[in-house]
């Protein structure tokens, strides 16, 4: 049976010769791993590139319940990232945002609005010109509302610590420790209630900014405890400090 799908490409690896196994997550799909033929020979291998990290794709591909992986049988790209790909520090950050991406999303269910969020912060990011450099932590703020742990807003100007595990401020440190100090609360509260034009005012050095997206790591991972150690953050930190 023959299926029509959007699909953001997170990651690829090679699985034959000329063919690849491609993971991607779909509007209509959820998150699925496809086998792509011939794409890596010398005649179509030029289509390789389109199977890069944050391409947007239609694709048609057969569904067969039989079948482990279903297979493409035709793609298009339905936005191609060329700035991101054409500066070496946009490269840098949509490979984090690639990793963090195939890590947290496992769902083999349709979220037609996760996929909507993702793909419109992918072209955000790739026509964002020189204001990006904050857009990592604006883009796990704002993912995290949809994977179900969106932290609550601050109540008051007396609620100066983040509570990780609660995901609140509170006035006082919470007794299990997994809470963020007065500055870097601060900052997240900002980057939790700011659009992504707002957030590329937030003003941060490279050591702030650092420390603010590990704090954002560590309250990821608290909540999403399969989550591994991210190999691209300490590259990302270099990059970015």
């Amino acid at each position: 049976m023959l299926e029509k799908t959007k699909g953001i490409v997170l990651q690829q690896i090679k699985y034959t010769d000329s063919g690849i196994v491609v993971h991607l997550f779909t509007r209509s799909f959820g998150r699925r791993s496809f086998i792509l033929k011939g794409v890596r020979n010398k005649k179509c291998g030029k289509h390789n590139v389109f199977f890069q990290p944050l391409f947007l794709l239609d694709l048609v591909f057969y569904n067969k319940e039989s079948r482990s992986m279903p297979v493409i049988k035709e793609f298009s790209v339905s936005y191609a990232p060329g700035d991101i790909y054409s500066n070496a520090r946009k490269s840098c950050m949509a490979l984090f945002m690639s990793e963090v991406m195939s890590a947290v999303l496992k769902e083999e269910s349709p979220n037609e609005n996760l996929f909507d969020f993702l793909a419109n912060a992918i072209i955000y990011f790739d026509e964002s010109g020189n204001s990006f450099v904050n857009f990592h932590i604006s883009f796990l703020s704002g993912l995290s509302s949809y994977l179900g742990f969106q932290p609550a807003l601050k109540r008051s100007a007396r609620d100066v610590f983040f509570d990780m595990i609660n995901g609140t401020f509170t006035s006082v440190p919470p007794l299990h420790g997994n809470y963020a100090g007065e500055e870097v609360s601060a900052i997240l509260s900002a980057f939790f209630s700011s659009s992504y034009d707002k957030a590329s005012d937030i003003s941060l050095n490279g050591r702030m900014r650092n420390e603010v997206l590990e704090t954002i790591i560590r309250y990821y991972s608290l909540h999403l405890p399969g989550l591994k150690r991210i190999n691209s953050l300490r590259v990302l930190k270099e990059v970015f400090s």
